[in-house]
């Protein structure tokens, strides 16, 4: 326990003295906003410092018999080797909100992280290869060929992707009968109220409908104004989409980047073509596959923005005549993991969103955002198996073994 301790928080320490040059190489390997870039390494740290006090915490417990003399014990022990296929849009939090209570467990690692963030995992695997025992940690760089044949040899699997690949990665592991994780996107909607602050909630909507361009499984795709909420709404949300801060991602100011890559570009321009656009910010004109944040607005029941994840900066504007029409809207999606909801009625906070079916609600703040150690994971397509992060990983990296000790000649 002391052992992983110490390594875990090596590896914070590590993170923390290279914060600089990671946050330069996110920007520069998937067009990751600087400002983000360095939040997201400086929350990497914390991951590895809150998951290094792990090893001291109880491995199980002790219980009386049932009956007779004798105890019976429980004991979580690390499943063997952990296999991570990880995303490019986080290349860091994500390797490490993994990596970090896999080890903390006891288990080794191997990584495979996305292709369009290689040296981003290269540079973290070599920091945390300096803390860590030969072998601990492995970096498996490659492709599809290369992230099939993890899944098919390792203890336990985590999956972070696309929902056609992560439904395949779990029916993998399933079928060897090994514990996997699969969390695999979201369409998410932002609930507004007629008493919401219409002005803070324009604000979180457009940061997470625009902020790295959309380009997060927990951003906004989907706003349901309610009732007398809908026109205050709409002229809020589409001047402050208007006015977000797009272009290099190196500057300090820019809010939303460039998307990684022409195809990606190309769905996002694909995903609009033929809506009624009631507010569309400006991109820059030379190179760089930026695409400007659209709000769109009378979109068709069975439009691919209401089914499926774009994953760029785009967002529908959706009426609903009250809270009861506001989350069916919210529960007609395929995925169900995060939905953001304006009020200041805290009944309706704490009452009237019982019948969300996403795995996470966040009151009066963007869908974006996550606490690191609090469950993280969604329902339907969104996610398949245990949550990710917090306890709940710790218990995912470990399976949990039942002992009977009976006094010796006892019958």
């Amino acid at each position: 326990a002391a052992a992983r301790s110490a390594a875990l928080t090596a590896v914070a320490a590590g993170i923390e003295a290279a914060a600089d040059e990671l946050a330069a190489l996110a920007v520069r390997e998937v067009g990751k906003p600087v400002a983000e870039a360095r939040a997201e390494v400086a929350r990497a740290a914390a991951i590895w410092r809150y998951y290094a006090q792990a090893p001291y915490a109880p491995a199980g417990a002790v219980h009386e018999a049932a009956a007779g003399a004798g105890l019976l014990l429980t004991r979580r022990r690390p499943h063997g080797v952990a296999g991570l296929v990880t995303p490019w849009n986080f290349p860091f939090a994500i390797p490490s909100w993994k990596a970090a209570p896999a080890l903390a467990a006891g288990n080794a690692v191997v990584l495979k992280p996305a292709p369009e963030a290689t040296a981003c995992a290269e540079r973290l695997a070599g920091i945390l290869q300096q803390a860590l025992p030969e072998d601990v940690f492995t970096l498996l760089p490659g492709g599809a060929a290369e992230g099939t044949a993890l899944v098919s040899t390792a203890d336990v699997v985590s999956f972070t992707g696309s929902t056609a690949v992560g439904r395949a990665v779990a029916a993998r592991a399933t079928a060897r009968g090994v514990p996997v994780q699969a969390e695999m996107g979201g369409l998410n909607a932002a609930i507004v109220l007629p008493d919401a602050d219409i002005g803070q909630a324009a604000a979180h909507i457009a940061a997470a409908v625009a902020g790295y361009a959309g380009q997060k499984c927990t951003a906004t795709s989907r706003v349901v104004a309610v009732g007398a909420a809908l026109a205050p709404l709409r002229e809020a949300l589409a001047e402050a989409l208007r006015t977000v801060p797009v272009g290099d991602p190196a500057d300090a100011a820019t809010v939303c980047g460039p998307l990684i890559d022409e195809q990606a570009r190309a769905r996002t321009e694909e995903a609009c073509h033929g809506l009624g656009v009631l507010a569309g910010g400006s991109a820059p004109d030379g190179p760089g596959w930026y695409a400007a944040p659209v709000l769109v607005e009378k979109v068709p029941c069975g439009h691919r923005l209401l089914h499926e994840e774009v994953f760029g900066p785009v967002a529908a504007l959706l009426p609903a005549g009250d809270l009861a029409e506001a989350v069916r809207i919210g529960n007609s999606v395929p995925y169900g993991l995060v939905t953001s909801v304006h009020t200041t009625d805290l009944d309706t906070a704490l009452h009237g969103l019982d019948h969300l079916d996403t795995g996470m609600i966040r009151i009066n703040a963007p869908t974006t955002g996550v606490d690191f150690h609090l469950p993280f994971g969604g329902t339907k397509s969104s996610g398949h198996g245990p949550r990710e992060q917090g306890r709940a990983a710790l218990e995912f990296y470990a399976s949990s073994r039942t002992y009977t000790l009976s006094p010796a000649g006892t019958t």
